[in-house]
C-alpha cells in the first residue's frame, strides 16, 4: 500500500501551513508551546477562527457546516496544527456529539443543536464515567425515570473534563433494570442550567483543576432530549467511544513533544557531555522514535483502509493503547532529562537550592508527566483495549 501523500494532499497541506502562519496568534501559540493552561476564552477564541474559515468541524460533511475532509486531510492538519503549537480543537461537541448527532439524532435535534456546536453557542461536556462505573461503564447507576413529558435524572458523574466551561452536558443514563446492563442505557442531553445540577471541581496530582464531579438530583430533562431510542443507548456509547479513542492517540501531539525532547537532550549536558549522547538515555530515545515513525505509518494505513470501507475496525483501540504509551514514555524521558528540576513544583526547587536550568522545560514537564498519566485509563482504560481487541481479532 502507498502511504506517500498525493499532490493534492500536499496542495492541502501547504494550504494549511499558509493559513496557520497568518491567522494563529502569537501569543496563544506561545502559550501552548511552554505548556500554559488556556482559558475559555483562549479556546473559544481558537474555535471561531477555525470556524470562520470553515475547518472547525473538518470531519463533518459540508451539508452540516463542515468541511467534509477525508482522514488523510484531517491528519494532516492535525499535524500542521501541532508544528506550529495550536490549540487542540476541544472534542466534546465537535468530534464527539456531533457525529453522534448526525448518526443517531433527529432533524430537530440536528438544525438546533449542530450549528451551535459550530458557533460556539454551546460548549458540551461528557457525562459517561461515574464512582465504580469508569471502564465497566455497563455497570452505571445514574437513573433517568419518566414522569409525564419529562425524564427526573438521580446520580452522579465524575472525570468530567472541562465541566466548568460547558453549559450542556451529554450523559449515560440508566432508563431499565431489565435484562443485560448493557440494554438498559439511554442517551441523554441535559441544559446544565437545569435546576438540581451541581458541579464540583476535583484537583488534579499536578495541582490543575480541569475535571469536576456533577451531582443531579431530581433533575427534569424533557422526553425530546433523548438522542435515538430508549434503551439504544450503548450502541451510542461504542459509536462515540470510536471517535474518542482515535482521537487519544495524538500523533502529530507525540511528534512535537518527541522534537522538544530532541531539543532538550542536545541542551542538556551530564558529565560534561550533550545527554543526547549518553548511551542509554540515546537508545531509548531511538527506541520511541521507531515506535511513533512505525504509529504514525500505522495510523495513515489504518486511515486509508478506513476511508476505503467506511468503519474504523479495530483501529481506535489499537492506536490508543499505543499512542498513550509512546506519549507517557516521552513525558518520563523529559521528566528524566531535567533530573531534579523536574520537581512537580518550583517551591521544592528553591528549598532544596537547585537552580532552574530550563523553567519553561521544567514546569512544562512536570505538568505534563504528572497530567498524562490519565491517558492509559481515561477513553476506556489500555487494559480494556486489549479485551477489545482479542474479542474482534481472535473471537470469543
Amino acid at each position: 500500500m502507498d502511504l506517500s501523500f498525493s499532490p493534492r494532499d500536499e496542495a492541502f497541506r501547504a494550504e494549511v501551513r499558509q493559513w496557520l502562519a497568518d491567522k494563529l496568534p502569537k501569543e496563544l501559540s506561545q502559550k501552548v508551546a511552554a505548556g500554559a493552561e488556556l482559558g475559555k476564552a483562549d479556546l473559544e477564541g481558537w474555535h471561531a477562527l477555525l470556524n470562520e474559515q470553515g475547518w472547525l468541524a473538518g470531519g463533518w460533511p459540508k451539508e452540516y457546516g463542515g468541511a467534509g475532509w477525508d482522514p488523510v486531510q484531517r491528519y494532516i492538519f492535525e499535524e500542521e496544527c501541532c508544528r506550529v503549537h495550536a490549540p487542540r480543537i476541544v472534542p466534546f461537541g465537535i468530534n464527539m456529539l456531533g457525529p453522534v448527532l448526525m448518526a443517531f439524532g433527529n432533524q430537530q435535534q440536528k438544525d438546533y443543536f449542530l450549528p451551535r456546536i459550530l458557533n460556539g453557542d454551546d460548549w458540551w461536556c461528557q457525562g459517561y464515567s461515574e464512582p465504580g462505573a469508569g471502564s465497566d461503564l455497563a455497570s452505571l447507576r445514574t437513573k433517568a425515570e419518566r414522569d409525564g413529558d419529562h425524564y427526573v435524572i438521580n446520580g452522579q458523574k465524575t472525570w468530567t473534563t472541562l465541566g466548568q466551561h460547558a453549559n450542556r452536558i451529554f450523559c449515560l443514563v440508566r432508563t431499565s433494570a431489565e435484562g443485560k446492563r448493557q440494554e438498559g442505557i439511554s442517551f441523554i442531553l441535559v441544559d446544565l442550567d437545569t435546576p438540581g445540577i451541581e458541579m464540583r471541581p476535583i484537583r488534579l496530582i499536578e495541582g490543575g483543576r480541569e475535571v469536576n464531579e456533577v451531582f443531579f438530583t431530581d433533575v427534569r430533562v424533557p422526553l425530546e432530549n433523548l438522542v435515538g431510542e430508549e434503551n439504544q443507548g450503548w450502541t451510542i456509547a461504542k459509536y462515540l467511544l470510536e471517535h474518542e479513542r482515535t482521537n487519544i492517540a495524538g500523533v502529530g501531539y507525540s511528534q512535537e513533544a518527541f522534537e522538544k525532547l530532541r531539543q532538550m537532550a542536545r541542551k542538556l549536558t551530564r558529565d560534561g557531555k550533550p545527554l543526547a549522547e549518553n548511551t542509554l538515555f540515546a537508545t531509548r530515545m531511538a527506541q520511541v522514535e521507531c515506535a511513533l515513525e512505525a504509529m504514525r505509518l500505522t495510523n495513515l494505513r489504518m486511515l486509508i483502509e478506513a476511508q476505503a470501507r467506511g468503519e474504523a475496525g479495530s483501529a481506535p483501540s489499537m492506536l490508543k493503547i499505543k499512542g498513550t504509551q509512546i506519549r507517557q514514555e516521552i513525558n518520563d524521558l523529559a521528566r528524566r532529562a531535567l533530573g531534579p528540576a523536574a520537581a512537580p513544583f518550583p517551591s521544592e526547587l528553591v528549598a532544596a537550592n537547585i537552580p532552574h536550568p530550563a523553567p519553561a522545560d521544567q514546569a512544562r514537564s512536570a505538568h505534563s508527566y504528572f497530567n498524562n498519566r490519565k491517558l492509559s485509563i481515561f477513553g476506556g482504560s489500555n487494559e480494556i483495549q486489549r479485551e477489545i481487541l482479542a474479542k474482534q481479532m481472535l473471537g470469543g
